[in-house]
């Protein structure tokens, strides 16, 4: 475990003292990242120095990008502390003995000496980096166009790829001065879309081969347009002038030399921890943001690939960061920078951004950094715009109180502000153990102490890797069985070249990035399925394609693909070389024989599958889909039904009439009936009703008299009794009638049921049958001999 890294010790702000209490910093408080803001003259960069000398003390590996050239200085360690080891460095009319003591009593007063800059020198190696310039070692920035992975960096996944692609291509378009927006931009997007391409295949480019591309692209449609259409080629052309200008710059040929952008490298432990300074000083603007870009998109990829862990692994320095996290702008390297501060703190990445003036950062963007070192500041718009940012990140400390101590600051002396909790402290910073020389200059940096020969690093750099050279520069690589010039081919026979934009060019057995051509064969043929009992003539275009041709033609090999005319060109591509193959491709026998085999080989294969219902007499017809065929079934069958169920319904619809006029008939007797009832009952009661009891009560009466009463009075009953009687009779024919009724109705329900179920069985009888060809009906429309990148 990491030890605590000295930087100093705490200061009294009213004396402007030392206290004597050490400020030891944990180095792991880093993973959340840190700011370093001061005025020139503060000691800003003396702390920078300090604390990237106590990280490299405890085995973490940094990264330093160094605009101006001040941190170059971390290279100057004397440990001998003599006045020949510092006479180079000092300033003109600078006493080289007095520099040396001051530098000897400085480490005194903080209790080092020469053999703490022994142990720093042993305990770490520092390498200064001159991308663009030999002057120190240079860095191969064109060789980041090589796919994650292909070197000794681990694997990229999807996103972390994606994210060093979009960095690649802003800070390369920042080179030729073009500002693309990755999401609308032509160019960023084509360009964006030509380095996927190859990095997901896991294929390396160099600008040479990506400018071709530009010119001619290996792809035809971006989203769902035509290439064409949403980046026409003229403008193509443009781009592509513009970065072959770049790339045929003799100044630019720097840019390709050296060793490679290496993350395993450039942050390796294995000899100490690796110091890799990134010297800018002598790059344009667009020159930086796109080494910048570049260089921490591959710290992201490299990051992503890490296993996590709660320890500062490496540490990132960046001093003077104007211009690259600005509040109102997105340069090229905004994205990459606040990737690494809002992702790196799981895989122990830490990163310290040290500017001059509070306005150069975007607080909004870093308010989550976790470390704040201030120093004295220019002017009270500073104070002010540094409480702005103090307010998004600081929590609950008292922010009028901290910039009251922050106006108060002396030369080295910083306020130590952390989100952890603990209130602001004021320290100073110890003595640095490199000499603070200032800025260096690009000369200066070639003499260094203790850096690689350059000349020998670039030699072991390029030994591994390819020179950058444009493609059409090359020569050609043309193995033992291949030539430089494509063989003869037969007369009268069509000769064309494969896209490399075929999409089925790797279905075929082809590769689109590889410069050797073998011969193949495309045919498009005509194909007739034509059958008197389905109804059915059908014309259809078979393609396909043969690669890999022997001494006698083999149908067998063919692979059926969609080829269209802009897939065969008619051109040769540049840099070609083509084997030389078994196959007579000089003698037209061997193209007619080549027709004959496959017209031979789709006649015993080819067929066209038809379903079939045979008991609808239906088949499916061309492109019709299995449920349009069941649907079309299920139609059919459900008409036979209807027509079934008619002629039944016709039948039983009769015999259901005759017994509803029945029942009609048997209702109106009823009725009659009823109301004759009605009135012989009325009758009896109204005539019979007193009869009886008068005769009794209403003096003398004969008992025959009476007795006549009697007789009447019964046969009014008996006839009121018998009409109901027959309305008995009728309402019980009713009955039966309607009984019959329901007889027919239930027996036509069941015979549509039955009718219903039979239709629904015949039109799921469906089967798929096969339709052959006649030999008659191929004809071959086109036949070319056709070199495939293989």
């Amino acid at each position: 475990m990491a030890e605590d890294l000295f930087l100093g010790e705490l200061v009294d702000p009213a004396a402007h003292e030392r206290t004597g209490d050490r400020l030891d910093y944990d180095p792991a408080d880093l993973t959340t990242h840190g700011v370093i803001v001061g005025m020139t003259g503060s000691g800003k960069t003396g702390l920078g120095v300090v604390l990237l000398e106590e990280a490299l003390r405890n085995g973490i590996p940094t990264l330093v990008l160094d605009p101006k050239g001040d941190m170059t200085n971390l290279a100057l360690r004397f440990p001998g502390l003599s006045a020949d080891e510092f006479g180079p460095w000092v300033p003109e009319g600078s006493d080289a003995g007095e520099t040396a003591a001051m530098w000897k009593d400085g480490l005194a007063s903080w209790g080092l000496d020469g053999s703490h800059v022994s142990g720093l020198a042993a305990s770490s190696n520092v390498t200064v980096y001159t991308p663009g310039s030999s002057a120190g070692v240079p860095l191969n920035v064109i060789g980041s166009l090589a796919a994650p992975g292909s070197g000794s960096g681990a694997t990229a996944d999807e996103e972390a790829m994606n994210d060093e692609i979009e960095g690649l291509v802003s800070g390369l378009l920042s080179m030729i001065g073009i500002t693309a927006d990755p999401l609308s931009s032509p160019e960023h997007i084509l360009l964006t879309n030509l380095v996927a391409r190859s990095w997901s295949a896991g294929t390396s480019l160099d600008l040479g081969q990506l400018v071709q591309q530009i010119q001619d692209p290996p792809i035809r449609k971006l989203g769902v347009l035509e290439l064409d259409s949403f980046y026409p080629a003229k403008e193509r052309a443009k781009l592509a002038m513009k970065l072959n200008g770049l790339l045929a710059s003799p100044s630019f040929a720097a840019w390709a030399e050296g060793v490679p952008m290496d993350m395993d490298a450039l942050l390796s432990t294995d000899n100490g921890a690796a110091c890799s300074v990134i010297y800018l000083a002598h790059l344009s603007e667009e020159e930086r943001q796109f080494v910048v870009t570049l260089l921490l998109s591959k710290l992201v990829t490299w990051m992503r690939s890490q296993s996590g862990t709660p320890d500062l692994r490496a540490l990132v320095y960046m001093d003077e960061v104007f211009g690259y996290v600005p509040p109102t702008a997105a340069p090229p390297a905004k994205k990459p920078i606040l990737t690494i501060l809002k992702q790196a703190r799981a895989f122990g990445v830490g990163m310290v951004l040290s500017t001059q003036n509070p306005v150069d950062l975007d607080y909004k963007a870093i308010s989550n950094a976790g470390t704040w070192m201030i120093g004295r500041l220019q002017t009270e718009r500073d104070v002010d715009r540094l409480k702005d940012g103090l307010e998004n990140s600081s929590g609950s400390v008292d922010i009028d109180a901290l910039t009251g101590t922050i106006s108060g600051l002396g030369t080295r002396e910083f306020v130590l502000h952390t989100t952890k909790g603990s209130e602001p402290s004021v320290f100073t910073t110890r003595w640095a153990m490199d000499y603070l020389a200032g800025p260096l200059t690009r000369d200066q940096v070639g003499s260094l102490p203790g850096q690689p020969d350059a000349g020998t690093v670039r030699a072991a750099a390029t030994s591994d890797t390819a020179p950058t050279v444009p493609a059409a520069d090359r020569p050609v690589d043309v193995a033992d069985d291949e030539v430089a010039v494509a063989p003869e081919v037969a007369a009268g026979v069509t000769v064309r070249w494969v896209d490399p934009a075929a999409p089925w060019l790797p279905d075929a057995g082809g590769d689109p990035d590889s410069t050797s051509y073998h011969a193949g064969v495309a045919a498009r043929i005509e194909l007739l399925f034509d059958d008197t009992k389905a109804d059915l003539r059908h014309r259809e275009e078979f393609e396909c394609v043969v690669v890999g041709l022997g001494d006698t033609f083999d149908a067998d090999e063919i692979v059926a693909v969609d080829y269209d005319d802009r897939d065969l060109r008619e051109t040769a591509p540049e840099r070609a070389a083509y084997r030389i193959g078994d196959a007579p491709i000089d003698t037209k026998t061997y193209f007619t024989k080549a027709e004959k085999a496959i017209k031979d080989k789709l006649y015993r294969d080819q067929t066209m599958a038809v379903r079939a219902n045979p008991t609808l007499k239906l088949y499916s017809r061309p492109g019709e889909s299995e449920d349009e065929f069941a649907g079309r079934c299920e139609a059919a069958a459900d008409a036979g039904a209807d027509e079934d169920t008619a002629k039944i319904r016709t039948r039983l619809e009769s015999k259901m009439t005759t017994v509803h006029k029945a029942i009609e008939r048997e209702q109106i007797r009823i009725d009659e009936l009823e109301s004759k009832a009605s009135d012989s009952k009325q009758h009896e009661l109204i005539s019979g009703a007193g009869d009886l009891l008068g005769s009794l009560l209403g003096g003398k009466k004969s008992a025959k008299s009476i007795l006549g009463k009697v007789k009447g009075v019964s046969s009014r009953r008996k006839q009121s009794s018998a009409a109901g009687d027959r309305v008995e009779t009728a309402l019980a024919k009713v009955e039966q009638k309607e009984m019959e009724l329901g007889d027919l109705e239930a027996e036509l329900a069941d015979a549509i049921a039955d009718i219903a179920a039979d239709w629904d069985a015949k039109a799921v009888e469906i089967s798929e049958i096969d339709i052959g060809l006649e030999k008659t009906d191929i004809s071959v429309s086109q036949l070319a001999l056709i070199w495939v990148p293989c």
